[in-house]
């Protein structure tokens, strides 16, 4: 041991035999200031800071996870996860339940819409001290746990034991016959499981005689891309090109049709807007690009990044980009960013303050390179999908007054406090479509509705007639939504949706 201590005291300082790995200088930094900074300084913390301004370097789509956020992330997208089956909301220091999932633990326990929460486990959960994350925390649990829970129902306490159960978190919000040989499927994300609810919807669809299909992708962040091209799988014929990846350090990997589809001759239409993104593009791109879809609405988000995640050792993980999407025609699905991330991230935002989201002209994308489809089509790459048809956003309800309501969440708390206060006059309706045709938002509920805004010093005795008549509109999607979840709010609202209505107009052309 001597004779090796002075051998390394002789070595050139260059030589590796003996030497420990040379730091990076952010190491070095992060190690000065946890042993000779002033103050007690939590180094984790700042060490995930460096991470995140590194990233804001490269793309805005390469993020850290920290690891107290990284396991609900991987639920959304699993689409799945364990606990006991409710959507809750604080009200004046007291936690409501404002749903209860059907055939959940909770259901089977007897919890009902309504109910206030006393105590979960030994813990009291009112006060001014309670937020949804520590709830959140107290009732998620591994399967087969139990948990207590004592609630007010009424004037009268009640003690529940739930068994919690795997919970799955939906990304096909509705689907149902909206017209005659009429299909309508409403997909908000792509999860792990979005494939085979998809499938399931569509052969009930199918079930029911649809000769057409709409399918709604506004709003649609992406996700899980194999998900998006099996179900493009499914309305394409052949060995057809869906989309291809491909990035610097990753070869060109392609995503073709490899089966016979449940729906590959229908007549069907998509609809999105500047919230799809990612997977929902490629979707849409591979079916515009065949010609196989009628794309309607306004021009998508333009994310054509592919990211990897990469679990690190602390729990943390990171997203990487690592290759970018392509069309079946070679189109760059990605918009520029070249900006800087806060400029990427408020471009949205500027297509509605320059009119893009009102005018068609201002809407397309002609600056990049373009392409035609087989029959024909002109279309361009370079940043989102522009659709075939343009509907303009419906600038209703975004007035100072409309914006105070939701910002102070008026309008949920009187919808929920309102449909706990007369359930049973909701549930005389057995579906939504009997609810949209027999509901309606008459002077009482109006007024009702005035006096509860008027308790957040809001006055709505003088907005204008196409105000209210959205306000209308949005109660009774709301209440539909109370007691039959996001399909009771779609079949209702699309009602009344003008893009809904251009595209019921064009799959009867």
């Amino acid at each position: 041991m001597f004779l090796g201590y002075k051998m390394k005291e002789k070595m050139p300082s260059t030589a590796r035999f003996f030497s420990v790995e040379k730091k990076s200088a952010v190491q070095e930094v992060l190690d000065l200031i946890s042993r000779r900074y002033v103050d007690p300084v939590k180094t984790d913390t700042l060490a995930d800071a460096a991470i995140e301004e590194m990233l804001t370097h490269l793309d805005p789509h390469s993020v850290f996870i920290p690891a107290r956020d990284l396991q609900q992330v991987n639920e959304d997208l699993a689409g799945k996860f364990e606990g006991i089956g409710i959507e809750f909301n604080i009200f004046n220091d007291s936690i409501h339940v404002l749903s209860v999932l059907k055939g959940g633990p909770s259901e089977k326990a007897g919890l009902q819409a309504g109910d206030r929460f006393l105590k979960i486990a030994d813990s009291t959960v009112t006060g001014k001290n309670i937020n949804g994350d520590k709830v959140r925390q107290l009732l998620k649990g591994l399967k087969g746990s139990t948990i207590s829970i004592t609630v007010l129902r009424g004037k009268e306490q009640k003690a529940f034991t739930i068994t919690r159960g795997v919970i799955p978190l939906y990304s096909l919000d509705a689907s149902y016959m909206i017209a005659p040989a009429t299909g309508y499927i409403r997909l908000s994300k792509f999860s792990q499981t979005t494939y085979e609810e998809f499938m399931e919807a569509l052969q009930k669809l199918k079930e029911q005689g649809i000769q057409k299909l709409i399918l709604d992708l506004r709003g649609n962040g992406g996700g899980v891309l194999q998900e998006a091209t099996e179900i493009a799988d499914e309305f394409l014929d052949g060995n057809k090109l869906i989309v291809y990846t491909q990035g610097s350090h990753t070869g060109k990997t392609e995503y073709k049709a490899k089966r016979d589809g449940i729906f590959e001759t229908g007549r069907l239409i998509v609809l999105i807007d500047e919230g799809s993104a990612s997977a929902s593009e490629v979707l849409t791109g591979a079916l515009q690009d065949w010609d196989r879809a009628q794309v309607i609405g306004r021009r998508s988000f333009g994310k054509g990044l592919v990211q990897e995640q990469y679990d690190l050792n602390d729990g943390s993980a990171l997203r990487l980009t690592i290759a970018r999407y392509y069309t079946p025609l070679g189109r760059s699905i990605q918009k520029s960013y070249n900006k800087g991330v806060q400029s990427y991230n408020e471009e949205v935002m500027e297509r509605l303050h320059h009119g893009a989201m009102i005018n068609a002209d201002s809407n397309r994308l002609e600056t990049g390179q373009a392409y035609h489809t087989p029959q024909g089509k002109l279309v361009y790459g370079g940043g989102g999908i522009t659709p075939d048809i343009f509907v303009a956003i419906d600038t209703t309800g975004i007035g100072d007054i409309i914006a105070a309501l939701y910002s102070k969440n008026t309008v949920g708390n009187f919808v929920y406090r309102y449909y706990v206060d007369h359930m049973d006059k909701f549930r005389l309706f057995s579906n939504p479509s009997d609810f949209e045709k027999g509901f309606d938002i008459d002077n009482n509920v109006w007024s009702a509705f005035e006096s509860f805004a008027a308790g957040d010093s809001i006055s709505i005795k003088n907005i204008s007639a196409a105000d209210k008549k959205f306000l209308i509109q949005r109660l009774k999607s709301l209440f539909a939504r109370q007691q039959w979840r996001n399909e009771g709010f779609y079949e209702v609202n699309n009602v009344n949706d003008p893009i809904i209505k251009k595209a019921l107009e064009e799959v009867n052309k």
